[in-house]
């Protein structure tokens, strides 16, 4: 089995293989401060409560978008799960090649999301990754990753209004009956859903101009995934455990190499 590790703005996803199948899966949240102590216990009882010993991991591997979590995280799994984990970032195996003007500032998940998008479904491909933020990645069919689009997610859009304004309340993010809103909930719940359905179109389409990509398959992923996609006939696949399993073939890519901790020692 191996142990791996989304560390995303708002969640922690941990997933666990065995072979190509996931066995199971779980969320922390990331905005939770802990020490790594608190990270391994936690990781520890869940895994356990699933049936899971630490004894049978294999290797751990985690791709993380906050770095301030990153120092805790490691060494809880390194003091609770006995395994040096891989980081996903410059030195480690993933099989794309980024050809982009700065190829180091292209974030850890966005690598991972360009990885199982091509390994599972070819190229070219749009991965878009309904998150914290919502992101578009285009991965060609020489397994190059050429261009990204990043723009606020519908939760962070939300938050904004409900902040920001006055009068506005906080919400269910959720698609309203019609976008004839006739009350102030389903008026935001339109603006917000139907605003990200319209983008998710309109960025679909300008790209495969751009590209000249008519045949670009596109995969969406992230938690609000789902209904976006299921509204936008633009987006071909729905695939929940993307990122974990862009994150189970990279392991599989540097299973033969040392991970390297540097920077992450106690």
């Amino acid at each position: 089995m191996i142990l791996v590790i989304d560390v995303g703005n708002t969640n922690i996803t941990f997933g666990v293989f065995k072979g190509e199948k996931l066995v199971t899966s779980f969320r922390m949240m990331s905005q939770t401060s802990r020490t790594s102590d608190e990270f391994g216990m936690e990781i520890i009882a869940i895994l356990s409560a699933n049936g899971i010993s630490k004894e049978d991991f294999e290797g751990v591997i985690i791709a993380s978008v906050v770095p301030k979590l990153m120092h805790a995280l490691v060494n809880s799994i390194v003091k609770y799960v006995g395994k040096n984990p891989y980081i996903v970032g410059p030195g480690i195996k993933t099989g794309i090649k980024i050809v982009t003007e700065n190829p180091r500032e292209i974030g850890p998940d966005l690598i991972v999301d360009a990885v199982a998008g091509y390994e599972l479904y070819g190229g070219p491909v749009m991965v878009i990754d309904f998150g914290t933020a919502t992101t578009y990645i285009v991965v060609n069919e020489k397994g190059e990753f050429c261009t990204g689009v990043v723009s606020p997610g519908i939760r962070i859009s939300a938050k904004a209004l409900w902040e920001d304004t006055a009068k506005l309340p906080e919400v269910e993010i959720k698609k309203p009956k019609t976008i004839l809103a006739q009350e102030t909930i389903s008026s935001m719940q339109a603006g917000l859903v139907y605003g990200q359905i319209g983008q998710t179109k309109y960025i679909i389409e300008e790209m495969r101009k751009a590209l000249g990509y008519t045949d670009m398959k596109v995969v969406a992923t992230g938690g609000l995934g789902r209904m976006i996609s299921d509204e936008t006939k633009e987006i071909d696949v729905y695939d929940s455990n993307l990122t974990l399993t862009g994150l189970r073939l990279i392991y599989e890519k540097n299973r033969k190499n040392k991970p390297s901790l540097k920077g992450y020692e106690d």
